[in-house]
Order: C-alpha cells, then structure tokens, then sequence
C-alpha cells in the first residue's frame, strides 16, 4: 500500500504532549497501538510537512 492506494481500514489518532516534553502521536488501529514520540522540532517539521502536502492537495481535482 502507498500513499495513493485507498484503504477502508479505520484508525483512531490522538495527539498531545508528554510529561517528558516530547509530542506523541498515538495511533490506534484494530489491537495494535502505535506510540510515536518526536521532539518539539521534529513535531514543527511534520506539522509544517502536513500544511505543505494540504496546500498542494487544495489544487488537485478528486477522481471519484
């Protein structure tokens, strides 16, 4: 599966800081869980990653 394969699988994410200072994204699918910590840099990165990828999706027609 890559980034453009459609799935019907479902996943729960939340996302907060820890008491250890690291930002957790926390991701639940069926029984497994999956914790992963980032730096506060780390995190900025992703978010600015996800802002970019949300402009560039606002200018793609949907195929449906």
């Amino acid at each position: 599966m890559g980034i453009n394969s459609e799935s019907d699988t479902s996943a729960d994410l939340q996302i907060g800081p820890t008491s250890l200072g690291a930002v957790r994204l926390f991701i639940v699918s069926g029984g497994t869980e999956i914790p992963m910590d980032f730096t506060p840099e780390e995190a900025e990165e992703i978010a600015d990653e996800i802002r970019s990828c949300a402009a560039v999706a606002r200018s793609v027609k949907a195929k449906r």
